[in-house]
């Protein structure tokens, strides 16, 4: 059975903010119902247009996987921390082969890389022919089957507003390839100060394309990073959440 398409929220509850670190990871321990062999936790799986990066627009099939560990403040996602249901690798392929062949696959959370099986379901989708973008938070090592050409990384600096900014693990920059993509969220004039800084220091001649997106994916908010951007002639791609702008925060999209 398909698991449901969820709707998004606006920021944390306070319930999930004050979560440690065991609670977080809680719903992936619970194995009761996990199928024999390779298997997966997944919240949803749906299909809509890419609304972020530079696949913006493109019709791509999502896969959603439960669970993260970290609890930035803005996330419009929480439903994805909890619950979900188990699904053996080929029932994960039934269900992504269900939509129109577009050969697209977002694969995203909560945090992916916090289920080791997430390295056999990108192996068996690039094999298959499916170009497949994964989003992580950059708080998980990026190696494995996240190098292969055919799969875009596009990797999360977290920035102050989030609550997160401690949490990266620096040497992801490292493997980071022209093939990949690496994101800022950015609430307000802080964050994107905290950007580029990033962009000067630690990220200075990472080959990823940079992308600076608002908090919220709205225009107004995309307006203001390009005024900054423009200000200060950054090389970066500044973009709106296109699923928010044309679907608000309905389920499956």
């Amino acid at each position: 059975m398909q698991p449901p398409a969820h709707r998004h929220g606006t920021r944390l509850s306070d319930a999930a903010l004050a979560q440690d670190g065991q609670a977080r990871l809680a719903p992936l321990k619970e194995t009761k119902r996990k199928p024999e062999g390779v298997a997966l936790r997944v919240t949803e799986i749906f299909y809509s247009l890419q609304g972020e990066g530079r696949d913006i627009g493109l019709p791509t099939v999502f896969v959603r996987l439960t669970g993260c560990n970290l609890r930035c403040a803005w996330c419009d996602t929480e439903y994805s921390f909890t619950g979900g249901q188990w699904m053996a690798l080929d029932a994960v392929f039934a269900a992504v082969e269900a939509f129109p062949p577009v050969k697209r696959v977002c694969l995203t959370g909560g945090e992916p890389l916090l289920q080791k099986e997430h390295q056999d379901l990108v192996r068996a989708l690039t094999a298959r022919g499916y170009r497949v973008v994964v989003e992580t938070s950059g708080s998980r090592p990026v190696e494995g089957a996240l190098l292969d050409p055919l799969v875009c990384v596009s990797m999360d600096i977290k920035c102050p507003s989030s609550g997160e900014e401690g949490s990266m693990l620096w040497e992801n920059l490292g493997r980071l390839a022209p093939k990949d993509q690496l994101k800022f969220v950015i609430q307000d004039e802080r964050d994107y100060a905290y950007a580029r800084e990033v962009l000067s220091t630690r990220a200075k001649g990472v080959k990823a394309e940079v992308v600076f997106q608002p908090v919220g994916g709205t225009l107004e908010g995309a307006l203001k990073i390009a005024e900054w951007t423009r200000r200060d002639g950054l090389n970066a791609r500044v973009l709106p959440q296109l699923h928010k702008l044309l679907w608000g925060d309905a389920p499956g999209h």
